[in-house]
């Protein structure tokens, strides 16, 4: 059994003294682990840190067998990122999130598309908007979309400004302004497609979490990454400096 194609490594760990288990997001076979033969050597290293881009070739005598990973870096995302903290935390966030949530071996090309856009993206204005996009889409991929163009109460598509955390449809914000103690903000972002301030992106990740925790993550008793919560703080600081 072998394949080759591009992959975008979410994680690589540590197996023996010089062996990495990887794992790659990939459009056509999702996210696939495979074993690296001295990946954790100087040479090799710098090829598998998350949200580098390689061309990766699986090789395994049976379908169902872990199998090993040979890649050639096509882009050096983590390497560009280096500099940038906010940029780095994000692209870290991005990858545990996608390692932790997504089933393995199920194909999500969208999402792929989606992932590779966010790291072209980084260190550009409005990359944290494609961020908070990028979890939506991860959401929707898994079946849980959020329903965030009409309000679920009146069918309006103006001025909405709350999410029901039960169903995960938006509401208006005269629907909602009775019940706005018991729902989810909407930052306007979402809302009007548009690109978003510090502010508003934190909005919008504490959105995507509330659902990504209570549809992702808790039913398979795991927490989310600490990598998010990461990012989360670099751009809560991001947001009190330019406050200040």
């Amino acid at each position: 059994m072998e394949w080759t194609e591009d992959g975008i490594v979410l994680a690589a760990r540590a197996h023996g003294e010089s062996a990495l288990i990887v794992s790659l997001l990939t459009a056509a076979h999702g996210r696939h682990a495979g074993l690296v033969h001295g990946g954790a050597s100087t040479r090799q290293r710098p090829v598998w840190q998350p949200g580098n881009r390689v061309r990766a070739e699986w090789r395994a005598r049976l379908a169902d067998q872990l199998g090993t990973f040979k890649g050639e870096l096509q882009t050096a995302h983590a390497a560009r990122a280096l500099d940038d903290p906010q940029a780095l935390a994000g692209l870290l966030a991005a990858c545990a999130t996608l390692d932790a949530a997504l089933p393995e071996r199920e194909p999500h090309p969208a999402l792929f598309e989606g992932v590779a856009a966010l790291l072209g993206a980084l260190g550009h204005a409005g990359w944290p908007t494609i961020y908070v996009h990028l979890e939506l889409g991860l959401l929707q991929e898994l079946g849980f979309g959020l329903d965030l163009q009409r309000c679920a109460a009146t069918g309006a598509s103006d001025d909405l400004a709350y999410v029901s955390p039960r169903t995960g449809r938006a509401v208006s914000r005269t629907a909602g302004e009775p019940y706005k103690d018991k729902l989810l903000a909407l930052p306007d972002f979402l809302a009007r497609r548009t690109l978003a301030a510090t502010d508003e992106v934190l909005t919008g990740l504490e959105l995507t979490g509330y659902f990504l925790e209570r549809h992702v993550f808790w039913p398979h008793n795991k927490p989310l990454p600490p990598a998010r919560d990461r990012f989360i703080e670099t751009l809560q600081r991001l947001s009190t400096t330019i406050c200040g």
